[in-house]
């Protein structure tokens, strides 16, 4: 192939030269007249002799330039020319012949299918950092040359740089945050409960999803705290950032609520508690966080969300409740009262709090997203770790997902048969000053003869019966109520009264005449506790557990 006629066809070195002619003769823009004569004298006879472009010979140019360049020419890639730089590379190449004999690196790079389009298209084509035979990475530029007057077909000019330092930069960067991730999700994944907390009267299932390869590990988290007497909290919960930090930041708030939860405050003060501490680990940092917790004697859910989204409720006839107020700002910003509500949580019902992960998507309102999921939630029935996955499918969670995932469904199944025998309720209004205390010890123990339990814990739970309705009357004001519970697995006793001071346990001096009921409770139950109740009151519970043989 005759090389001149290609290297012809490129442009502008005639004008250049000529440009550069005319500005020794021309007069100086800076002032007035020429270029001084010494100037021109040094320009002509001192410097040395820089011939125009068009004087060089093209390839003798492409022969020193460090890129690799290749030119191919007809649909079966003929090869026209190689430089030194491509030769240096991948040694010695024959001109002319199949390509596949003559450049057979070009096909293990995969650049021949690039090369056809290039011809097809008659425009010029990128691939960036392909590796190539002997490990070095190069980034390949192919631009379409006309066919020449002789009848030559059109063909590709290759030009191939050398990327190989920026390659092994790049990746050494991806496995650098390929570990920090690995960090940060293995950090996330131990700090979420490893098995969950399973109450008597709540079935529960989690998930936790973190974003795919390409996104940082995010804070969520969620957690199931029972209470003691038959109450159980429910946590879920986003710190606002990324990495590693943030996984952090989420254990500490996550410990703390464990920590808060234990006081068994209602869920507005717990998320009071929450902000200032939010605000002592990182002032930069802030968090979203819903808390619940569940009576089964009430039937209710009572939530407080700090910048969460809503609580989902479906009933027993698969109506779906949004709980959307009331919502305070975000943990961490400090100085916001937070309030308490509620929405029905009765037999048959399954609730789902959840993260943004699961409902928000780029360029789509965030109302539909959670419109979205109550449509799924409305129609997914089954066990809560079923109602869980499918969820997550129905809201299109892959592994590539751009954002972490925290589900935690929860449902209060409806009991009946046999099963429904093992949760029973009854309840006595104490009335009657001093004569009550017996009264209350007769409803116990006619109770639980009814139940059938075993003698020793009819017993013992009349013994913690009447302790718990004295400590009630010396120290309580009206009205006072008697409840006993039973699940299958636990005996669960409580009392409640109008007056707010939470008992303590503390230990009797000889000559004391009161003091030593809680102490008795404490020594013979397997848990006790007190609460405020709404309204400025109290309860005081302890429980029993129940042998595998019970009921």
């Amino acid at each position: 192939m005759n090389f001149t006629r290609w290297s012809a066809r490129l442009p502008g070195t005639q004008r250049r030269a000529a440009a550069r002619t005319e500005h020794t003769a021309s007069p100086d823009r800076r002032g007035e007249g020429s270029v001084p004569a010494a100037r021109a004298e040094q320009l002509t006879d001192d410097a040395p002799p820089v011939p125009a472009v068009d004087d060089l010979p093209v390839r003798e140019v492409l022969d020193r330039v460090p890129a690799l360049v290749a030119l191919v020419h007809g649909h079966d890639h003929r090869v026209a020319y190689v430089n030194d730089a491509y030769v240096a590379a991948f040694g010695a190449r024959p001109v002319g012949g199949p390509a596949r004999e003559a450049l057979p690196e070009l096909a293990e790079i995969g650049l021949l299918p690039l090369l056809d389009q290039v011809l097809r298209s008659a425009k010029p084509r990128t691939v960036k950092s392909r590796k190539a035979p002997g490990g070095r990475s190069y980034t390949f530029t192919c631009t379409p040359v006309d066919a020449t007057p002789d009848g030559q077909d059109g063909g590709v000019l290759v030009f191939a740089t050398d990327v190989t330092d920026h390659a092994e930069a790049a990746e050494r960067l991806r496995a650098s945050e390929r570990r920090q991730r690995e960090t940060a999700v293995t950090l996330q994944r131990s700090l979420l409960p490893q098995e969950l907390e399973e109450p008597d009267d709540l079935r529960v299932a989690a998930t936790y999803q973190p974003g795919g390869t390409e996104a940082a590990v995010g804070g969520d988290w969620y957690d199931v705290i029972t209470l003691g007497g038959g109450r159980t909290a429910l946590v879920i919960g986003d710190v606002m950032g990324r990495g590693v930090r943030a996984a952090a930041v989420m254990g500490q708030l996550r410990t703390a609520v464990r920590a808060y939860a234990r006081l068994d405050l209602p869920p507005h003060e717990v998320l009071q508690l929450l902000d200032g501490l939010a605000t002592e680990i990182d002032a930069n940092q802030i968090a979203t966080c819903a808390y619940a917790v569940h009576d089964p004697n009430e039937g209710r859910l009572v939530y407080a969300s700090a910048g969460h989204l809503p609580i989902l409720v479906r009933d027993e006839n698969g109506t779906v409740i949004r709980a959307d107020e009331p919502t305070g700002p975000p943990l961490g910003t400090g100085g916001w009262m937070h309030a308490s509500g509620s929405v029905p949580l009765g037999p048959g019902s399954t609730a789902v709090l959840y993260t943004d992960g699961l409902v928000e998507r780029r360029n789509e309102d965030l109302d539909e997203g959670i419109a979205s999921l109550e449509r799924a939630l409305a129609g997914a029935t089954g066990t809560p770790q079923v109602v869980c996955d499918r969820l997550v499918r129905s809201a299109g969670v892959t592994a590539d997902h751009d954002d972490d995932v925290a589900v935690l469904v929860l449902q209060h199944p409806a009991r009946t048969g046999p099963d429904g025998e093992l949760f029973r309720n009854a309840a006595l209004e104490l009335l009657g000053g001093v004569e009550a205390a017996p009264r209350a010890r007769a409803f116990a123990s006619g109770v639980l003869t009814s139940w059938r339990f075993p003698t020793d814990l009819h017993d013992l739970g009349v013994l913690a019966t009447s302790e718990l309705v004295a400590n009630s009357l010396q120290h309580g004001t009206p009205p006072m109520r008697l409840r006993l519970r039973r699940t299958d697995r636990r005996l669960i006793i409580e009392v409640t009264d109008g007056d707010d001071h939470l008992p303590r346990r503390r230990r009797a001096e000889p000559a004391d005449e009161a003091g030593r009921g809680i102490a008795i409770v404490a020594t013979i139950a397997s848990g006790w506790g007190s609460r405020r109740t709404p309204g400025g009151g109290k309860a005081v519970w302890c429980e029993f557990a129940l042998p595998r043989t019970a009921g």
